[in-house]
């Protein structure tokens, strides 16, 4: 018999039983669970049921949750707020299919392209946020974030430990890729993450380049060709072009008043002059 079984309240035990096995949901819910379940006649296994199931539901929504920390998104966001009117050429049946994750079990990169504030990242994080939900280890970070980290690894000697854990993420999302020109160091160490990735993980770029273009990015058009090799070779591309989000909602501002500006307005509007004294006053 386990230490303990023999002597103490039972409640004292069962708590401590427990903890051991880590069963915190239980320990929490099981004395409630168990008047419910005598109120409503419930047998002994359906109430063991229930105890189960809540630890379950429970212990997915903490792992839901540590894989959403790990992630280190800069926001959580999803497409229930993602404006697709905002964005024509974006094929908005490409990206409901994406948040389905099953790229990710094919080891399927995704690329989006399109001008700034047209809601790249957006999209990003929604298919992050997805991914980490659905039980797959997701990774967020920029091209430039990416390449300073890469760097100072290679300086303290524990580049191929960071370069072993990106490979592992089930997918990478590697952010604002065409912003920043590389050095020719960056540029190669950038190459070798996605090389190792390839056909082992899914990783989803965002840009605002045209392919064309990442040779002024990389530097190299050898390294150019390669890098777009592999990560073009089993890709969805979203296409992302229009007027910026961020514009948009900054001329809408200037162009609704406040309430202070509506009120100070309305207070002009009511106020007259008094014909025999000059004076401002109201009618």
């Amino acid at each position: 018999m386990p230490a303990g079984t023999t002597s103490g309240t039972p409640q004292v035990l069962l708590a401590h039983h427990l903890r051991q096995l880590k069963l915190p949901t239980i320990l929490r819910e099981y004395d409630k669970v168990a008047r419910e379940c005598a109120g409503d006649g419930v047998d002994h296994p359906r109430y063991l049921l229930r105890l189960v199931e809540l630890e379950l539901i429970d212990r997915e929504r903490r792992m839901v949750e540590r894989r959403i920390r790990a992630a280190r998104f800069p926001a959580i966001k999803s497409l229930d707020t993602f404006d697709f009117t905002a964005i024509p050429s974006l094929n908005k049946m490409l990206l409901l299919e994406l948040v389905r994750c099953e790229f990710i079990l094919r080891r399927e990169n995704v690329i989006a392209l399109g001008n700034s504030g047209t809601g790249k990242t957006h999209a990003a994080l929604a298919l992050g946020l997805a991914a980490c939900q659905k039980g797959f280890s997701v990774a967020f970070t920029t091209a430039t974030a990416l390449v300073h980290q890469l760097m100072e690894a290679r300086d303290e000697r524990r580049l191929l430990k960071l370069q072993r854990d990106l490979q592992a993420v089930k997918l990478l999302i590697v952010d604002e890729l065409g912003y920043v020109p590389l050095s020719p160091t960056g540029a190669e160490l950038l190459f070798e993450v996605f090389s190792q990735r390839y056909e082992r993980g899914s990783t989803l770029v965002t840009s605002n380049l045209p392919f064309e273009d990442w040779t002024s990015v990389l530097g190299s058009e050898r390294l150019t060709g390669a890098l777009l090799d592999r990560l073009t070779h089993h890709v969805h591309i979203l296409t992302m072009n229009g007027d910026s989000y961020r514009l948009k909602q900054s001329a809408a501002r200037r162009r609704s008043p406040t309430a202070a500006d509506r009120a100070e307005q309305n207070q002009v509007i009511t106020e007259t002059v008094d014909p025999e004294t000059g004076e401002i006053g109201k009618p």
